[in-house]
């Protein structure tokens, strides 16, 4: 069952090793089924990045699955050749999420999200600093080299307010309900939730990568 964490089970301590539990029972999938190890979305999805392969994580700081996950991540995203495009939609079911999603895209304003992501998700997670606020968010940041006041100036702008409208507007569009998600060419979505794998989920991605590069050629 996909799990919604919110700020409150953060600082409650209620975060569970799940994922590690089910990687440890379940082998990653070596043929991919739909239904079973990943869904075809009954309505595809606009792409932004035309002729190219795109893959959006759904994702929220405050998530200890995605925590869990991103090393998995980041580490696919490293081998991936110039035709596949990845990005993250930073979602807030709740109002108490917007702050972490302010993050992202105050981060992702300044050219930093990238980089930061794998230190915020462990100041959160591993030292239980949740960042809530954008003054802790500030103080934070600035031992990782980022000027509080460019920092401040981009998580109150415009364009972040914009940007959360639009997150909200793909969660709905996509049918996000739990985090981490990964969307393919607005086709297809998979996740640990789906594959009770972490290794898994990265086994299927590569797979639905592959089928869409293969429907391009």
């Amino acid at each position: 069952m996909k799990k919604l964490f919110s700020a409150l089970a953060l600082s409650l301590g209620l975060v569970a090793g799940t994922l590690s539990a089910m990687n440890a029972a379940h082998a990653s999938p070596a043929a991919p089924v739909a239904g079973t190890d990943y869904t075809v979305l009954q309505a595809a999805q606009p792409v932004d990045a035309k002729g190219k392969i795109e893959v959006i994580e759904f994702m929220w700081y405050g998530c200890p699955h995605c925590n869990e996950f991103d090393p998995y991540l980041e580490a696919w995203v490293k081998k991936q050749g110039p035709d596949v495009v990845f990005k993250r939609v930073p979602v807030a079911f709740r109002d108490d999420f917007i702050p972490h999603s302010k993050m992202y895209h105050a981060l992702d304003a300044l050219g930093l999200a990238d980089k930061l992501t794998p230190a915020v998700f462990n100041e959160i997670h591993v030292k239980k600093n949740y960042l809530l606020t954008p003054e802790a968010q500030a103080t934070f940041l600035a031992t990782q080299g980022v000027d509080k006041k460019k920092y401040m100036d981009a998580y109150n702008s415009f364009s972040t307010q914009s940007d959360l409208q639009r997150d909200t507007k793909m969660m709905q569009d996509y049918k996000i309900d739990g985090v981490p998600t990964l969307a393919v060419q607005g086709k297809y979505e998979t996740g640990p939730a789906t594959t009770n794998s972490l290794p898994g989920t990265i086994q299927v991605l590569d797979f639905l990568v592959g089928q869409v590069r293969a429907q391009k050629m």
